[in-house]
């Protein structure tokens, strides 16, 4: 009998409106945003094997840098993900799981929080854990903070610390046009530097730009695409730009190639722009311009994905 293998596709997201509105007494930081599913994804692969372990295989797109480097033991959350899986409902045996890699990495696009969500219920579904959402959701919080909204897809509202999640209508017709710069940025770093920013905010020397994330809410609700585009925004922006101001071109050149409106996602470098109807941006042509003025970029134009949540 052909042994049993469970796929599972993992999308990329971009924040359409980002907030910060405090911080635990542990550190993380409190946020409001709203989450959007795209269609950039990983391929992930879960078979049994003869041994007991974890064994992880990694190959990538052409596009991304050298993967050889990308730790396959605990480091990577694909392998904590099935570890705690395998933990929890006692599992023994070995699972042996392929990474065919194709989101940008570094990017904001939770590209590792999503291969996480999908080693969750991969593992799950291989070992017939019988786990609910709910089950994976309480472990994938442990292991990262959009690993929750990863595991629901979609549009949503993300709250706390990413886990409080309300899942909203799918946005109406439209494409996103993502603009990946070839360097990353650290999450970590980035919201430390953001901490910096509210002090000297508080000090008078600085001003947060704080996004509407009712206004959008009720946007995306009302099925608004344009009170969405009008209320993009970011308050960790300001801070990666601090470091990279070419993003706020980046932003310009999106917008000159026919996005509506534009915005970097999570803790940055990555930009993307919301394109209506039938726009069609000349990708090569963008790229060209971007390289000319040395910000040498990916380019993509993807769909919204809407919500999917993952069965086991």
């Amino acid at each position: 009998m052909m042994e049993k293998c469970v796929e599972k596709t993992a999308y990329a997201k971009v924040n359409l409106g980002l907030d910060i509105v405090g911080r635990r007494e542990d550190g993380y930081h409190l946020v409001r945003m709203i989450m959007q599913s795209v269609g950039i994804s990983d391929r992930l692969t879960f078979e049994r094997k003869d041994t007991p372990g974890i064994e992880l295989q990694v190959s990538g797109a052409s596009t991304l840098p050298d993967l050889s480097d990308m730790p396959v033991d605990d480091r990577n959350l694909i392998v904590r993900a099935a570890a705690a899986v395998m933990e929890r409902y006692g599992i023994t045996e070995g699972i042996r799981i392929t990474l065919e890699k194709h989101i940008p990495m570094a990017a904001g696009m939770a590209g590792g929080s999503t291969d996480c969500a999908a080693a969750l219920a991969g593992t799950a579904e291989l070992f017939e854990t019988g786990a609910a959402p709910e089950d994976l959701a309480e472990l994938g919080v442990r292991l990262g903070a959009d690993v929750p909204y990863c595991l629901l897809g979609g549009t949503a509202l993300s709250e706390g610390i990413g886990e409080v999640l309300t899942p909203l209508a799918d946005l109406p017709d439209c494409r996103f046009l993502i603009v990946k710069p070839r360097f990353g940025m650290s999450t970590k770093e980035v919201y430390t530097a953001y901490d910096g920013l509210e002090d000297r905010e508080r000090a008078g020397e600085a001003v947060i730009d704080h996004p509407d994330i009712d206004g959008m809410t009720d946007a995306v609700t009302k099925g608004d695409l344009d009170g969405v585009i009008h209320r993009l925004g970011n308050v960790l922006e300001i801070v990666t730009r601090e470091q990279h101001p070419e993003i706020l071109r980046i932003r310009e050149l999106v917008q000159e190639a026919g996005a509506e409106a534009s915005i970097m996602t999570g803790s940055g470098p990555t930009v993307f722009g919301i394109l209506k109807g039938d726009a069609a941006p000349d990708t090569e042509k963008l790229k060209k311009k971007l390289e000319e003025e040395g910000i040498v970029s990916d380019v993509y134009v993807a769909g919204g994905i809407g919500g999917r949540a993952y069965e086991a």
